[in-house]
């Protein structure tokens, strides 16, 4: 599960209306808008063999992530403008373990404006995102 948290507003830059989603294979999933007082995906992620694995896994084996999309909703539609990395390989095996022996799921709480005000891009590193195991 990811929790979004401090989102940047509904402009940036040259675009007057932006939304986040959830990047499932190319598409977004799950997009709120810019001005929204918080978001929540939940998406599948399996470790298979020492792997992981899930339909929002991007990335070479040992590097995956997920991508959080940033993209201007004028229009109707969803053109990506940015996107941000929640780096997998980063969070603590011992937490991983955790959540695979409890059955509980993973979280993911992440600030999603950066330090000049605008949507949150690039690798997402602590202080920035904060992994637990959550309720089950």
């Amino acid at each position: 599960m990811i929790r979004g948290h401090d989102l940047p507003g509904a402009a940036y830059a040259d675009h007057d209306r932006i939304g986040v989603g959830l990047q499932v294979r190319t598409e977004p999933y799950g997009v709120v808008p810019g001005d929204a007082a918080h978001a929540r995906w939940e998406t599948d992620v399996l470790v298979v063999d020492g792997d992981v694995r899930g339909p929002a896994v991007h990335g070479r084996r040992g590097e995956r992530f997920l991508y959080l999309t940033w993209g201007d909703l004028a229009g109707g539609g969803f053109a990506m403008f940015r996107r941000a990395k929640l780096m997998l390989d980063r969070v603590d095996p011992v937490l991983v373990l955790g959540a695979e022996e409890s059955g509980r799921p993973l979280v993911a709480d992440v600030q999603l404006t950066d330090d000049s005000g605008g949507p949150r891009c690039a690798r997402v590193d602590p202080p920035h995102v904060t992994w637990t195991v959550g309720e089950g």
